[in-house]
């Protein structure tokens, strides 16, 4: 772990929520909270300003929710990661936030440990999804899962689904960026997806991550 403090920002539009994450978080020497936002849109503006690695966000606000605000965040401060924080266990939330960008989701009634190990991991550049969204996602029998990869397919699927790049996923399997360019493409024809994120969703929705 680097040895500066992991810059977070809060985007919830409960002061109650806000102001208890904040002095929670601000008991870890590693963890700066640069800002606290009631609006995604003021959240943004923070975010430009601040650069966080981390973003906490909730999914129902006024105006522009946190889905929305995904996109916006994506396209603005792309190397702010969103980790969505919401009391909705819900398949559809948890599969939208994914597939607008969103680099994991936890619950809002998870410990203060959890969370932290949440910023902590998106902050590395991993995907955190708390224990009680892994249960609503495995809720689907695997055997409803089609199966039509190979096992090679199947372990670029994953570290795409990991967030990894095409160089990346190269190095970690020893083969071309090119070879993994053309996995992916036969891997999206296979799925019927059309995108990163598309690819992503499969993987969540079929407890393959």
């Amino acid at each position: 772990m680097s040895d500066k403090p992991i810059k977070v920002l809060l985007v919830d539009n409960h002061p109650l929520v806000l102001d208890g994450l904040k002095a929670i978080l601000e008991t870890f020497e590693h963890i700066d909270v640069v800002g606290v936002a009631g609006l995604a849109l003021t959240g943004l503006e923070i975010a430009r300003a601040t650069r966080p690695q981390v973003a906490l966000m909730d999914i129902n606000m006024p105006h522009v929710n946190g889905i929305e605000a995904l996109e916006l965040f994506r396209e603005q401060v792309p190397e702010t990661r969103v980790l969505m924080l919401s009391m909705h266990d819900s398949r559809e939330y948890i599969s939208t936030s994914v597939m607008h960008g969103a680099s994991g989701y936890v619950l809002k009634d998870v410990s203060t440990e959890e969370i932290v190990e949440a910023i902590e991991t998106v902050a590395a550049g991993g995907t955190y999804f708390s224990s009680g969204v892994s249960d609503v996602l495995l809720e689907r029998r695997a055997s409803e899962a089609a199966q039509p990869l190979t096992a090679r397919e199947y372990s670029v699927l994953l570290l795409i689904a990991a967030g990894q790049s095409n160089k990346q996923v190269a190095e970690a399997l020893s083969i071309s960026a090119a070879t993994v360019e053309t996995h992916r493409k036969k891997i999206k024809k296979k799925l019927g997806v059309s995108s990163t994120a598309g690819l992503t969703r499969y993987a969540i929705e079929n407890g393959l991550v």
